[in-house]
């Protein structure tokens, strides 16, 4: 399985949702950055389209991110706020954004892969969602989607995958 981050925002095309229907359809896992167009801002695409895993940002307070988009369709949150992150020529500055938020929701992703490869798009989100930690109003809201995510818990709420029936026994010790 493979996951794509799409950390851009702007009005609905047709021709991409064309594309992402065809890319889930095909068990890929596609994440995408709410926006930072502000609280009163329409939903942005891809994050607002139904095949992707829309997220938002939160601050060290877990306070929603002030210019992050908001709307039913957000699924989850991460930190995303006044981070200190390297820019080109070996410096580094405080940025905010749900870009690198939705950075963090797909390396957790690609965690979950990793231990279970053989995980769809609608398993991730349903894992990604069923473990994070409830903020804002009870339950799934317009802020953080179903809260901030909890990467250990994630990873752990899928299943290993089986070892193939024709994979080598795992031995200890050295051979004689």
């Amino acid at each position: 399985r493979s996951v794509i981050n799409m950390s851009f925002a702007g009005a609905r095309d047709p021709a991409v949702e064309r594309r992402l229907n065809a890319a889930r359809g095909r068990g890929i896992v596609l994440v995408a950055a709410a926006g930072n167009a502000g609280p009163n801002a329409a939903p942005l695409y891809p994050a607002a389209s139904p095949a992707v895993i829309a997220v938002t940002a939160t601050d060290e307070d877990d306070r929603i991110y002030r210019s992050a988009n908001r709307g039913n369709h957000i699924a989850v949150a991460a930190p995303g706020v006044n981070l200190l992150l390297p820019t080109l020529g070996g410096d580094y500055r405080m940025t905010s954004g749900t870009s690198f938020s939705a950075a963090e929701i797909t390396g957790v992703i690609a965690l979950m892969l990793e231990r279970n490869p053989g995980l769809n798009p609608d398993a991730v989100r349903r894992a990604l969602v069923s473990t994070a930690r409830d903020l804002g109003a009870p339950g799934i809201d317009p802020l953080f989607g179903a809260g901030l995510v909890d990467a250990y818990q994630a990873v752990l709420s899928v299943m290993p995958a089986a070892p193939a029936a024709d994979a080598a026994p795992a031995t200890a010790g050295a051979s004689r």
